[in-house]
């Protein structure tokens, strides 16, 4: 069928969703560490593919997935239901703020997010030259301070950015009386940039682990470890 992305164990239907399957949330899919999550939030679901992923691999996990697109969080709410985990699975068509103070009481073991599309534009030289002055950055202050108030004490959030938002929310973390446990920086090839950053942060205060993660070794040939994060969920892989 035209539009559906087919993994090993479920299969993801992108039809209205704006935000499609991309390297980014497939990587932080897969990349998620996490000792038996009870219960994991995702926030700006998008198609589902991250929750979907985790569900596959945390098999005892509840996942409570938030998307403000009314189109994109029907969709993701079949790919839900036509999964093999659609009981473990609740999508939520609300903003993060509405979430949040809708369900004050719920806390969550591992919270995660691919933040949308539109946020990427950060990146373009018309967004300004300091994060910090765009409004995007409100977004940020709110997503932290409300993931702080959400989070178990031994839970941790793992979010995919661009570099200048994951600086932003380096700086937000320590406010709200987080920690910055990892980082890990995001190339296409050995020797270029890094485009994106995973950051991952929580209330214990750990020895913070840098690394970084080169997807391809040659033009469309991707790095064995790659291959190996992702060969539990590609069908090609």
């Amino acid at each position: 069928m035209k539009g559906v992305f087919r993994f090993k164990q479920f299969s993801v239907d992108q039809t209205g969703c704006a935000m499609k399957i991309n390297t980014d949330g497939v990587l932080l899919g897969a990349l998620i560490e996490a000792n038996d999550p009870g219960n994991i939030l995702d926030i700006g679901t998008g198609t589902g593919v991250i929750a979907l992923m985790l569900a596959q691999r945390f098999t005892s996990a509840k996942i409570d997935a938030v998307e403000i697109d009314e189109a994109a969080a029907q969709t993701a709410g079949r790919n839900f239901e036509n999964s093999p985990f659609a009981e473990r699975l609740n999508i939520f068509p609300l903003s993060i703020q509405g979430f949040f103070n809708e369900y004050t009481d719920r806390k969550y073991d591992l919270i995660v997010s691919n933040p949308p599309f539109h946020l990427n534009s950060l990146e373009s030289p018309k967004a300004g030259k300091s994060l910090a002055k765009h409004t995007d950055g409100d977004f940020f202050e709110e997503l932290i301070a409300g993931v702080a108030e959400h989070l178990t004490k031994n839970g941790a959030c793992w979010m995919v950015l661009p570099l200048q938002a994951a600086e932003l929310v380096s700086d937000i973390v320590i406010r709200n009386g987080l920690y910055l446990q990892k980082r890990k920086a995001i190339h296409s090839f050995e020797g270029s940039d890094p485009h994106r950053e995973i950051v991952v942060f929580g209330f214990k205060e750990v020895s913070k682990e840098i690394s970084k993660l080169v997807i391809y070794k040659a033009v469309n040939t991707y790095t064995e470890e790659y291959n190996q994060l992702l060969k539990p969920y590609f069908i090609a892989f």
